[in-house]
């Protein structure tokens, strides 16, 4: 399906498309993000080790990862509507499984079940965006989907914490849970079919048509490229609260409004980064935003005990740069896969971001330590270094795709000429 409007304007169809997508990454980055702010509270009530938080935020990413890779192969073999129904559902449950947990093992079992669904809706969405919107739309439709982001914090976080100080940590998985069911009903109700890819798949197996999209060059580099975004984005998220509390010196009641200001900056701020890298160059857009995030990330985790309105600012700060970075690297590798492989591709580009995501976690979870209930966490400032060092490989890495894409797009501009010049 060639996209269905190659103008800047959204059509009234698309606005839909757009906003219950949105609206399903908000529930699916709630789902994950909730973890975080729990962290010093499930960490005290399960007598859990850092080491043991991390592992029960990686079980999500990394069986995320592998349900995202074993789904690949299929991916552009049904229609788009339908897996995403599918596997929204399974999230559902998944989330609800959480919701009912009252042992560790028993929540890490469950973490998984949900990342076994959840982690596969943000390709398939992607996959839906990149069939239905022409590349000049795509970064202000990323703007919107990373919304979901900010939306999660300014709502989801803070109404979750509150919840969660009430009736107890489960609460706010019923209530991700709650939501999802309403979205789940629109998204059957609103969005048509997207299966215009099925009529010129060429491959036949499943397995081949995965073997084919891992094989290609081009998509090698996107992937490796994403790899390397989602360990730099995830290292710190697992202790930010833990952080916040046992370092920053905020209390339990402070930390919503923490998350509520961060959360509401990055409403205000991504579709404004979004119309901005429409119209200029992407990859500038991302060097400038990923420069950032790293002078702030090594600002904040060597932060000691700081006032309430000192480390909002610096938590907004840095947060626009993680997120900014997030929109033009998105609308570029969007850009890679040709139409038939999109749903593969999409896939495997977001199996990787869960499982490198997970691998970031265990990583902080080996760095920091803590020596018990209440006390500092230490080294978490080695984790804002090892950042840095991301960071810049990202940089070198962002910098080939934007080369790929831009000569992908001249490519097309003179065979389009030539194929005019050969009517005239």
């Amino acid at each position: 399906m060639q996209p269905s409007n190659t103008t800047n304007t959204f059509t009234g169809y698309q606005k839909v498309v757009i906003l219950l997508l949105a609206l399903t990454q908000f529930t699916v980055i709630l789902d994950f993000m909730v973890m975080s702010p729990l962290g010093d509270m499930l960490m005290k009530s399960m007598s859990l080790k850092p080491s043991a938080f991390s592992l029960a935020v990686s079980a999500y990413a990394i069986s995320a990862g592998i349900s995202g890779l074993l789904a690949a192969g299929f991916a552009d073999k049904f229609d788009r509507k339908k897996l995403l129904m599918f596997f929204y559902i399974g999230f559902i449950v998944g989330t609800i499984l959480c919701g009912i947990a009252h042992t560790y093992a028993f929540l890490v079992a469950a973490r998984i079940f949900t990342g076994i669904f959840g982690g596969v809706i943000g390709s398939i969405s992607m996959a839906i965006v990149t069939d239905i919107f022409a590349m000049q739309q795509r970064g202000r439709v990323m703007g919107f989907m990373q919304m979901g982001f900010g939306g999660s914090q300014v709502l989801g976080v803070p109404i979750g914490l509150a919840l969660a100080n009430k009736w107890g940590w489960e609460a706010p998985f019923w209530l991700v849970a709650a939501i999802s069911v309403i979205i789940a009903v629109a998204i059957a109700i609103k969005i048509r079919p997207v299966n215009e890819h099925l009529k010129i798949q060429q491959d036949k197996s499943p397995f081949l048509h995965l073997l084919h999209t891992v094989s290609k060059r081009d998509y090698q580099i996107g992937f490796l490229c994403t790899a390397m975004l989602s360990i730099g984005g995830f290292m710190m998220m697992p202790f930010g609260s833990a952080f916040a509390i046992n370092n920053l010196g905020i209390s339990d009641a402070q930390l919503p409004l923490l998350f509520m200001a961060s959360g509401t900056a990055s409403l205000l701020f991504m579709p404004l980064i979004g119309k901005v890298s429409d119209k200029i160059d992407k990859f500038k857009i991302f060097l400038v935003a990923s420069v950032w995030m790293a002078i702030m990330c090594v600002i904040y985790t060597n932060l000691g005990v700081t006032a309430l309105p000192i480390v909002i600012v610096l938590n907004i700060l840095m947060m626009t740069g993680m997120m900014s970075r997030m929109i033009p690297s998105s609308a570029l590798t969007s850009a890679i896969p040709a139409m038939a492989d999109r749903g593969a591709f999409m896939s495997i580009n977001a199996s990787l971001q869960q499982i490198a995501g997970g691998i970031a976690a265990i990583i902080a979870g080996m760095i920091v330590s803590q020596q018990g209930k209440g006390t500092p966490l230490e080294h978490y400032n080695t984790v804002g270094y090892v950042i840095v060092g991301i960071t810049i490989v990202s940089i070198f890495m962002m910098n080939m795709v934007s080369k790929m894409v831009k000569n992908r797009q001249a490519d097309k501009m003179v065979a389009e000429n030539e194929l005019m010049h050969i009517e005239a």
